[in-house]
């Protein structure tokens, strides 16, 4: 399950926006994305009771009043008993959503006023988008109906909440087709939104989530650079400070994604407490790659690494790695179990983590990240993981004996 770092404010959230935020698997530590989508498994129908089966279970929704109803909604955030396999929690997130749903509709029914019925709504809208991620078409159609008819109903705060989440499924749809014909107006949609609500946390996250969605797909690097450039000065426009942060975090990311055919400055403290030398790398064809001891995929590319490294280290290829722990005895164990012979970057104390200085000068909100540099000095991909390593090596070294 991703690991994320979250530069947006701390809201109050539902219990389904939580389990909806941690069905977002990705092959990345870092920020969740919109562009990751569960297998479309169907789902049953919402309303219809759970089956019985193995792992944790969700209860049939008790009688009681709103409050109560939303209480016993809440209290299903955390099962009594650990899913023992994805599966498992998959099944409990349909169950939780079903119940929801049933539940927001029943509080719905008695017409509520104030508060009670904004967080009913909101409960009905994110089930039945939960429920949608999970493969039930017909939640994710009766979703978009019910959030057409908040943006056009009476109140402000769930028009908003009404209107990001039809631009967040409909960004779902774009990414899972893999047809960004529609990415420049996703774009000018979220820019809206930011526009009218420059202090909203939620909106300022779809931002970012959008900018990082774009810049993980194919062809999406245009679009990438768009939507930074858009979001970026009415981010800055927040009398939020944490979401101002997003906004100079996007000059990073433009930094980031400005590298290829340019030179790339690498610089920082290594694991034995001495400065990194660049100028030693000259005429070296170079990877490097930002990661930390507790992100699994950092860790699955290690042996790919390591043998590509075997492979081509004495032909003028070098590996640095520039660690996101804050832990650095983690980092010390990790070198001497695994055998890295390659130089590894790390901070201490302010500069430790997310906040490694190379890491917030090119804007990293995910690992790993493999940049590949050529002998020129100029980098060639961002995105150097997996074969497509081994594809560019083999295509740099092959005539180099």
């Amino acid at each position: 399950m991703a690991l994320s770092m979250s530069p947006c404010p701390a809201l109050p959230r539902s219990p389904v926006a939580v389990l909806l935020a941690a069905s977002l698997l990705a092959v990345t530590c870092g920020l969740a994305t919109i562009v990751q989508a569960q297998p479309a498994a169907k789902a049953p129908a919402a309303g219809n009771a759970p089956a019985a089966r193995g792992g944790p279970q969700v209860p049939p929704l008790p009688e009681g009043t709103p409050e109560q109803l939303l209480e016993f909604v809440e209290g299903l955030q955390r099962p009594a008993t650990r899913p023992r396999s994805r599966e498992e929690m998959m099944q409990y997130m349909q169950d939780v959503g079903r119940v929801s749903v049933e539940a927001a509709e029943r509080i719905l029914a008695g017409k509520p006023q104030g508060e009670i019925a904004v967080r009913a709504a909101k409960l009905k809208l994110e089930s039945l988008m939960m429920l949608g991620r999970l493969g039930d078409e017909q939640s994710a159609a009766a979703m978009k109906a019910f959030a057409a008819t908040l943006v056009k109903g009476p109140s402000p705060e769930l028009a908003r909440e009404a209107e990001r989440l039809l631009l967040v499924a409909d960004a779902q749809e774009m990414f899972s087709s893999g047809d960004l014909e529609n990415g420049a107006a996703v774009i000018a949609r979220t820019a809206a939104i930011l526009e009218a609500n420059p202090d909203d946390g939620e909106a300022a996250g779809l931002a970012m989530q959008l900018a990082s969605a774009f810049e993980q797909v194919p062809d999406g690097g245009a679009l990438a650079t768009e939507s930074l450039r858009t979001f970026a000065p009415l981010l800055a426009k927040s009398e939020n400070p944490q979401i101002k942060e997003m906004a100079a975090s996007f000059a990073g990311t433009l930094r980031r994604l400005s590298l290829p055919g340019n030179p790339m400055q690498i610089s920082g403290t290594l694991l034995d407490g001495k400065p990194f030398d660049q100028a030693a790398l000259a005429g070296k064809v170079v990877l490097v790659d930002f990661w930390a001891t507790w992100c699994g995929p950092c860790v699955a590319e290690v042996p790919n690494m390591l043998e590509a490294y075997d492979k081509y280290h004495d032909r003028g290829f070098e590996v640095v790695g520039v660690s996101l722990d804050e832990d650095r005895d983690a980092v010390v164990q990790f070198v001497k179990d695994k055998m890295i012979p390659w130089p590894i970057l790390h901070e201490r104390a302010e500069g430790a983590g997310w906040q490694h200085p190379l890491a917030t000068f090119y804007g990293i909100t995910g690992i790993p990240q493999m940049i590949l540099i050529g002998r020129d000095g100029n980098v060639i991909t961002l995105n150097a993981r997996g074969p497509a390593l081994e594809e560019k090596l083999a295509e740099l070294f092959k005539d180099a004996g």
